[in-house]
């Protein structure tokens, strides 16, 4: 069987390996004579798997006992809603860099619950810039940011000072793409299915004292600290993607975070230097802020129309190589790349050999 290279936004890739293995003990967990998807997740066997993920996050992502760590469900979408519940509490306000479709989402969350504060919008440019920031609140109950904007392809390289207002942050198509300090952060989450695992599990990150904003009678499935005293298990968890994401971190600290680092550089290196050199296709994003997992290109094909068939025999030609899901977001158009961790250099390798191809048979 030939397995595809997989450009999809999410959910993505899984290394090769965690496939493997997952596959493995898809029958017989360790000798439990039952599947992890059997499991009860008060058992013994299950207590170990979300321990063992919850101490691997602490090690891959360098997060201190100052932290909770939490796995929910409801994806980065959820957290829009449940951030302000809980935290926009003291005055009631928050700031936010609008920085494309999702930091979008988070902002009208947000506005139903308390007054939000744009401090920086790229609006104006279509999302291919990170604004500066103007008009911080210093009494804000917190600052927002999405740290990698999987649609529209700018990331944050270094993350924003906002003095003494907590930090909250949108990883999810961001994380363990480059070193972060996720002890900078209040509170970072992040949907798994892009670089940490399946669909299904979210990952949250608060920092403990925190926990003190929370106001009293919130709905229990909506409050931090059911699930914070719970560990997680306060109903049933989304188990199966938990055990992936831990078969995702034991693979990514068995290559280690430098290299997995540079890996990402030099994938999105090569995909940058076609861009940049080609007659045919470009980037449309400032290239200080440009991600290094999601990378949308447009080609230089001026009519509409024209440029619409273009893109489309372009998904369509690569698809049948193999390499699948380039389709540009239906807001943005063209083509997008999302290179995360588990896409090898071969893959990326293989999309530019394709595009040198196309361009000369099409420009």
């Amino acid at each position: 069987m030939k397995r595809v290279f997989n450009f999809s936004a999410g959910p993505s890739m899984l290394p090769e390996v965690v496939l493997q293995k997952a596959a493995a003990e898809m029958l017989d967990y360790q000798g439990t004579g039952q599947s992890v998807m059997e499991m009860s997740h008060r058992s013994k066997p299950y207590e170990a798997i979300i321990n063992g993920a919850e101490a691997l996050v602490r090690e891959v992502l360098g997060v201190s006992d100052d932290y909770h760590v939490l796995f929910l469900q409801g994806g980065a979408s959820f957290q829009f809603h449940m951030l302000p519940l809980n935290f926009m509490t003291i005055n009631k306000k928050a700031d936010f860099t609008l920085t494309g479709q999702w930091a979008q989402k988070a902002v009208e969350a947000a506005s139903k619950l308390g007054t939000v504060n744009i401090v920086g919008s790229s609006k104006d440019k279509k999302w291919s810039y990170l604004p500066e920031i103007v008009g911080a609140d210093k009494d804000a109950d917190y600052f927002h940011i999405c740290n990698n904007n999987t649609i529209e392809g700018t990331q944050y390289h270094s993350i924003p000072d906002v003095g003494n207002v907590p930090l909250i942050g949108d990883a999810s198509s961001g994380i363990l793409s480059e070193p972060m300090d996720v002890n900078k952060f209040a509170v970072l989450y992040a949907g798994a299915q892009k670089n940490l695992g399946p669909s299904g599990v979210t990952l949250v990150i608060i920092r403990k004292d925190m926990v003190d904003r929370i106001p009293a009678g919130l709905p229990t499935m909506l409050d931090f600290r059911t699930h914070i005293e719970a560990k997680s298990m306060y109903n049933t968890p989304p188990c199966y993607a938990i055990y992936i994401l831990k078969l995702v971190l034991e693979w990514v600290k068995d290559m280690g975070r430098d290299t997995l680092f540079a890996h990402n550089a030099e994938k999105a290196e090569l995909l940058y230097n076609f861009l940049d050199n080609s007659n045919f296709f470009y980037s449309p994003v400032e290239k200080s802020v440009r991600s290094l997992m999601n990378i949308p290109f447009i080609t230089r094909v001026t009519d509409a129309d024209a440029a619409d068939a273009i893109n489309k025999k372009f998904v369509k030609e690569a698809e049948a190589l193999g390499l699948v899901n380039l389709a540009g977001h239906r807001s943005v158009g063209g083509m997008r790349a999302s290179i995360y961790n588990a896409m090898p250099l071969e893959g990326v390798k293989a999309l530019v050999a394709f595009m040198k191809e196309f361009e000369a048979k099409n420009a």
